[in-house]
Formats: structure tokens, sequence, C-alpha cells
């Protein structure tokens, strides 16, 4: 883990935008734009965890203000360095707590960002803050992973995902502490490479209970950005909760 800018350091972020090609591709870009610009409507938006500008960027270009907190120097020199990067206004900290001047009209936490607080504290304190920076009647969106404790067996706590004769990743479950990581092996060259990174899972009933505490209430949830239903079938969602406009 780099020093200052915890496990999105500079290895991570020169190669970022290539690893996660696919939710860069229009197919994963435009809903979620989409919906978000919608939330927004004339207001301002506020990315926790914007990172190399995935969506700031291309929110920013539907005409949204935006805003974006992320604690990596090295993402976001990425986000500066591409076209309209300038467009996109960040502050450098930890999105659970750090503020911004100003209120907005949605804020939004995408890709599995909230996991990546790895307490439940944190992931508490995250909603407070998104609460605190919402106008009345304004919204917090965040897209998560349904956690895949159904691929454990018995005993089990290991689950690879990727398997190929030079890179192995699988993912490490605690099922007493919803502590998880993902943990990646690279052979390049002869040499070996190793990388976990730590997470912290956390079901949608639990978010709905976090989002209470933080004065918040339920708004939607699919189980993607158009609005597919989401079922006990579905793999990941989008829930979005609102801050009441009294």
């Amino acid at each position: 883990m780099d020093e200052t800018d915890g496990y999105f350091g500079e290895r991570v972020a020169a190669a970022y935008d290539r690893s996660s090609a696919e939710m860069f591709a229009p197919g994963a870009v435009d809903p979620a734009v989409d919906l978000l610009a919608e939330l927004a409507g004339g207001g301002r938006a506020l990315e926790f965890g914007v990172g190399t500008g995935r969506l700031a960027l291309p929110l920013a270009g539907r005409g949204v203000e935006v805003h974006g907190i992320d604690l990596s120097r090295a993402m976001v020199a990425r986000l500066r360095a591409k076209p309209g990067g300038e467009a996109v206004g960040v502050t450098i900290g930890d999105f659970a707590t750090t503020r911004v001047a100003g209120t907005f009209s949605v804020v939004y936490l995408v890709f599995n960002t909230i996991m990546n607080l790895t307490t439940q504290a944190a992931q508490v304190a995250a909603f407070r803050n998104a609460a605190a920076h919402l106008a009345p009647g304004g919204t917090f969106a965040v897209e998560v992973l349904v956690p895949e404790l159904r691929r454990l067996p018995a005993g089990q706590t290991v689950v690879p995902f990727h398997v190929s004769p030079t890179r192995w990743a699988f993912d490490i479950y605690d099922v007493a502490t919803q502590a998880t990581s993902s943990n990646y092996v690279e052979v390049v060259d002869g040499r070996g490479e190793y990388r976990s990174i730590p997470f912290r899972y956390v079901w949608p009933s639990e978010l709905d209970l976090m989002a209470q505490l933080a004065g918040l209430r339920p708004y939607g949830r699919w189980e993607g950005w158009t609005r597919e239903p989401f079922t006990s079938e579905s793999t990941r969602h989008v829930s979005v909760w609102e801050k009441p406009a009294a």
C-alpha cells in the first residue's frame, strides 16, 4: 500500500483504465451517466471516489457541475490529464469524512467503492457524509455487488475469479467479520508479483439501515443503471436514497 495514495498508488493508477476497460465501455458508462444526470436535474453532483473520472468526465460533458473526492493523487492526476479534466473539481481526502463547500443534488459512489471502506463504522460515516452534502430532496446513489457467499461451499473461504498461465486472482472471505480481500498473483518475465486489496462486503438491507441512520429514505433499487428489477438472483444493485425535502 502506498503511504499517501492508499491501495491506488502510482502502479495501480497507471494501469487502472486498461485493467478495467470493460467498465469504460459506452455500454457500462452511458446508462450510469443517464441516471445520474436525471438525478442531478439542474443541480450539482458529487462523486465519492472519483478516481480517473470514468463517470465524472462524461457527466460533466452533459452540462452537470461535478466535484469529486478521492484519496489517491495518482488516480486524480490521470483524471486531470484527460480532455475536460479541468472541468471537474477534486478534493483530496477520505470520502467518508472529507467535506467540500456547498450542497449537491446527487452524491454517488459506484463500482463497489463503498467496500473500500473496511469497517462498518466507516461505511456508516460515508452515508452521513453524503447526507450532509445533499440539498433537501437530493439523492445518494450507490452501485455495489451482492456478496457472493453462495459460491462458497461449506468450510471454504477462497473463491478464484481469474485463472490463466500467467495470472491468478482470488477473493478470500471471513464471513464472521464481513472482511474480504481480492488477491492477484502475476508472473512477468519469470518474476512473480503479489498484490492484495482489502474490502468489507455489505448487504443491501445493511445499506438501507445505514441510510436510515443518516436520515435518508429509500428512493429506488434496481439490478442495474437501466432500472432492471432487483431480485434474489441479482449479483449487483444500484440503490438510491433521498434526503427528505422537509
